[in-house]
């Protein structure tokens, strides 16, 4: 049995971070691996970095919005998200070269490396941030 938190503000933490899970599991089910599967449709960058993107327009907003960080809980959620969502991105490449492509399948199957581009991992593409 898990054991409640000792005090008021890691009570507090446990709160947020499950708001933000449930958040990103409802929208995962809601639309697929749309953050971490692309279509790439305008886009060819990689799922880390097309969240880098989204993880910047959110922050462009919040800078030109006043107030709007204070008044709206959401931007703050949909930040959050945004930032585990990249967090998970990253930990897939690392460990998988991951091309973002069948997370489930790879995952269900227990495949442990999937090529990122054919052969280049994600550290050899974008070198300044490994």
């Amino acid at each position: 049995m898990k054991s409640k938190p000792a005090t008021k503000v890691q009570q507090y933490i446990e709160e947020a971070c499950d708001t933000i899970k449930d958040l990103l599991i409802s929208k995962n089910k809601k639309y697929g691996n749309s953050a971490l599967e692309p279509v790439r449709i305008f886009s060819s960058l990689d799922q880390s970095e097309q969240l880098c993107v989204r993880i910047d327009d959110k922050l462009s907003r919040i800078q030109k919005g006043a107030g709007l960080l204070a008044s709206d809980e959401d931007v703050v959620n949909d930040l959050i998200g945004y930032l585990v969502l990249l967090k998970i991105s990253q930990r897939m490449s690392k460990e998988e070269n991951w091309d973002g492509t069948d997370i489930d399948h790879a995952w269900n199957t227990g495949v442990s490396t999937v090529s990122f581009n054919g052969t280049d991992t994600v550290a050899s593409m974008f070198p300044e941030r490994y």
